[in-house]
């Protein structure tokens, strides 16, 4: 065992001995409140003026998660539930001393960054097993944000639910009144009436407060559903047979080639229908299916010059296949506050479906998901067949996964891949493994084999991660393994050929001893070693210490990082066309982050690196500035630069720049259009994304879009590519 695991395991021990009264257990007995039911329904407007309102109790949400975790909530919040025979109907009144001028969203975006919206919420566990919940969360001028998670700790951030919500704001706060349909809930079929685990969070961003109805630490979220209260006396009714949700939809597109890397250039237009149909067989199962798939108005990629060795992984941003990505995109990923390591290994990544190379739409058939989630287990599985083209054949692929739940926290699973086309098959097979052995300590397990039909060898790939994160302290320690003939073809993988242990730790501290305007003090030591798994010698080193690390009452953060970076490169590589040769490289980095309140009219953020790379020296600059002078109106930009002082075989020096602006005009949050565009200096390369999105109804939309592309192409001319594409959707509900 090494020192520096030897020290994160005393270091653990220590600080649960000082602050284990600081992440408490749950609440025994559990809170509880009575849901109420009517006879009429309810107009959703925001105003709560009818007498069914008038005529129950609320709740309070009166424990203060942040800042100051079990104090009185400085702001009062009421919360009130009613349900009839097709709505569960839930009203959040957030008084605010300071009435609607402390209010902060902004923008309209669906499924908004939680952090900068006021926003009230509720998250259900209708099965009331401790583990699943579905989150509803609002902000003052309605705009929706939905997901789906497991445990607390795996989540299907874009799941879009079907509900309404109307607000209204006014000189003491702000309302939201929300109808929900059953169809869209998941509870047992049952003739008695129910209790769902339950609790309710709201944000005041002006304060930067977090209160909860049930109270839960601060290390967790409202999502830790064994920390959740019960919502009793409910009487849904039972789970139609023909809960079918059906999405046709009709669009026209004109296609415009220019530039001699196309092997067809010049205009032409087409005109496809297609759709997608879920059906909700019972509580627990979710049959999808996709035909003549279609993904016009999802969001484009960001360009970014890639400075390392290992691809680049980009998130997926379809629909269909961002729905349930918890269950099947398992795998070793860092953590947002990039706790466990840089490593990263999915069995499983959906944007090796239906995306070439340039991450440009190969079409889609037909595709179905069946899930199965239940207390016991999960099940799923998904089928997809791509379509021909001039650069692949024909394309079959298949996903299966199984998870048994074992007590109440932990479980076991695993998780198969096949794809087959007329050129090969490839096999992938993972088992993998959970367990919460303590509140705040954790064990994930993951072992994968690969195969090729037309190779002999079978590839193979495993880690381990032990994560601890209690109130006042996040450490870890990951080990993993890839050898050089791992090659998931579903999936992603950082890097093959490689053994990686990457121990770390930060420190959360809320001393009395910090200025009122610094809310922690997180300093923290972040370790990566990568060995070669075939030759076993040292492939890499950093070791990242950061003294100073603020988190700012208002949100905003202040911290500087030194990086000590050994690289021994053993084949050469051109980062921005740059060439580096193999050798040994020894060298150090300082970097400085800043970043203001996310949720003013005017905030921004700061990475300033400076330091060696390679046999030279780098100065990475980006900046960033927002500006939302109200939620209809939003701009974003953002300034990249890398400038390359003496690197390289031929000691280059030279900057590349990268220019990205985003805006968002919206009349309300079902009107909006959106424009992004970017230019890298590199190659010359351009993208534009305009958006304009009505959802006419719940769920049903019209788009119209407009994408171009241009890069300097292999004999140095200009290559354009432009697109206009109107598509209409809509859903019916059966």
């Amino acid at each position: 065992m090494t020192t520096t695991v030897r020290f994160i395991i005393l270091l653990c021990f220590f600080t649960t001995r000082l602050y284990a009264q600081e992440t408490f257990t749950p609440s025994t007995p559990r809170k509880a409140f009575k849901a109420h039911r009517i006879d009429t329904h309810l107009k959703i407007d925001g105003n709560l003026d009818e007498a069914a309102w008038h005529s129950v109790q609320p709740v309070a949400l009166d424990f203060e998660v942040e800042p100051f975790q079990g104090t009185q909530a400085k702001q009062r919040t009421h919360v009130k539930v009613l349900f009839n025979q097709d709505y569960l109907y839930i009203a959040g009144i957030c008084y605010d001393s300071l009435g609607k001028k402390a209010l902060r969203t902004p923008d309209f975006k669906r499924d908004f960054e939680f952090r900068s919206h006021d926003s009230f919420g509720v998250a259900f566990d209708g099965f009331n097993d401790q583990r699943n919940a579905m989150a509803l969360i609002t902000n003052p001028f309605g705009t929706q944000r939905d997901l789906l998670a497991f445990d607390d700790r795996m989540y299907d951030i874009d799941w879009d639910g079907l509900w309404r919500v109307r607000t209204a704001r006014s000189d003491s706060g702000w309302v939201a009144e929300i109808a929900i349909p059953w169809q869209t809930l998941r509870y047992p079929k049952t003739d008695s009436t129910q209790a769902w685990g339950i609790n309710f969070f709201r944000n005041r961003r002006s304060t930067n407060a977090l209160n909860a109805w049930s109270p839960y630490p601060r290390s967790f979220s409202a999502l830790r559903m064994d920390y959740a209260g019960l919502l009793t006396h409910l009487q849904p009714p039972p789970p139609s047979a023909t809960n079918i949700r059906a999405i046709p939809y009709t669009l026209f597109a004109y296609d415009h080639y220019k530039g001699n890397d196309y092997e067809q250039t010049g205009a032409s237009t087409s005109l496809k229908v297609g759709g997608e149909i879920k059906w909700a067989i019972n509580p627990n199962t979710i049959f999808d299916l996709t035909f003549n798939t279609d993904f016009a108005q999802a969001d484009a990629d960001r360009q970014v010059n890639n400075l390392t060795r290992f691809s680049v992984f980009f998130p997926e941003r379809r629909q269909f296949f961002l729905e349930n990505a918890s269950l099947f995109g398992v795998g070793l990923a860092p953590f947002e506050d990039l706790a466990g390591g840089a490593m990263r290994i999915q069995p499983f990544f959906s944007r090796t479906i239906g995306l070439d190379d340039n991450a440009r739409p190969v079409a889609i058939d037909f595709g179905s998901r069946l899930v199965y989630r239940s207390e016991q287990r999960n099940i799923g599985a998904m089928a997809i067949r791509q379509r021909a083209n001039e650069l692949s054949p024909a394309t079959n692929f298949f996903v299966g996964r199984y998870v048994e739940n074992i007590g109440k926290q932990n479980r076991i699973g695993t998780l198969f891949t096949l794809k087959n086309s007329s050129h090969h098959n490839n096999t992938t097979g993972a088992v993998d493994g959970f367990f919460r052995l303590s509140k705040a300590l954790a064990l994930s397990s993951m072992a994968m084999f690969s195969q090729n039909s037309n190779e002999d060898k079978t590839g193979l790939a495993a880690y381990n991660q032990l994560l601890y994160r209690n109130n006042n302290l996040v450490a870890w320690y990951t080990q993993s393994y890839v050898d050089a003939h791992y090659k998931p073809e579903m999936g992603f993988v950082s890097r093959n050929d490689v053994l990686a242990n990457t121990p770390g730790f930060y420190l959360t501290n809320r001393g009395k001893w910090l200025p009122s305007w610094v809310r922690s003090f997180e300093p923290g030591l972040f370790v990566e070693y990568y060995h070669s798994a075939s030759k076993g010698h040292l492939l890499e080193r950093q070791i990242s210490f950061n003294p100073i690390w603020l988190n700012l009452q208002s949100g905003g953060f202040f911290g500087l990082i030194y990086n000590l970076y050994y690289q021994k490169l053993e084949e050469a590589f051109a980062p921005v066309n740059i060439q580096i040769s193999p050798n040994e490289y020894h060298y150090e980095r300082y970097i400085l982050y800043a970043g203001s309140d996310g949720s003013k009219k005017l905030s921004y953020s700061i990475n300033q690196e400076i330091g060696g790379y390679y046999n030279g020296k780098l100065n990475y600059t980006r900046a960033t500035l927002r500006i939302a002078p109200k939620p209809h109106v939003a701009f974003n930009m953002a300034f990249e630069n890398n400038d390359f002082r003496e690197v390289g075989d031929d000691q280059s020096t030279k900057s590349v720049q990268l220019y990205s602006i985003e805006s968002r005009l919206a009349l309300n949050p079902r009107v909006q259009l959106i424009s992004f565009f970017q230019k890298n200096s590199q190659n010359n390369r351009d993208t534009w994304n305009i958006r304009f999105s009505w959802e006419y109804r719940p769920l049903s939309y019209i788009y119209l879009v407009f994408n171009q592309r241009g890069f300097n192409g292999s004999d140095g001319s200009a290559q354009q590519e432009q697109h206009i594409i109107t598509k209409v959707s809509y859903l019916k509900q059966f």
